[in-house]
């Protein structure tokens, strides 16, 4: 399944299916899936982890949000997905910087993705206008 195909099938959407936004939702429902398996590898963790299941936590439904809103095409909202999208670049940042803090693979490759979802989304930007 493609996202990019059910975004470019909405009656609203036409020839401005815009790629650069559908990658940055799409890749925010994965970090956000990311991000909620971290955190509850962290709470399994030995060690007190309960920063660092907060943030990705908080990631996690930021990430989602962003996906939801930028898989609408009836009407507009460009100032909301605009700041979400902001948001989401934001969040993703703090979550890689907590994650990166740790040596635990799981808590690496969270960090990883997290910068991927944040470049995706900065990339999406200038195309939400």
């Amino acid at each position: 399944m493609s996202l990019e195909k059910m975004i470019a099938l909405h009656p609203n959407v036409g020839a401005d299916a815009n790629a650069a936004l559908a990658k940055a939702a799409r890749h925010a429902m994965l970090c956000s899936l990311m991000c909620t398996s971290c955190a509850d590898a962290c709470v399994a963790e030995a060690m007190d982890m309960r920063q660092c299941v907060r943030t990705c936590l908080d990631c996690a439904d930021v990430c989602a949000a962003t996906a939801r809103l930028a898989t609408r095409r009836t009407g507009q909202n460009i100032a909301m997905l605009r700041t979400m999208l902001e948001t989401c670049i934001r969040a993703c940042e703090l979550c890689a910087e907590e994650c990166a803090r740790h040596d635990h693979e799981h808590c690496q490759l969270c960090a990883t993705m997290c910068r991927e979802c944040a470049e995706d989304c900065r990339a999406a930007l200038p195309s939400v206008q």
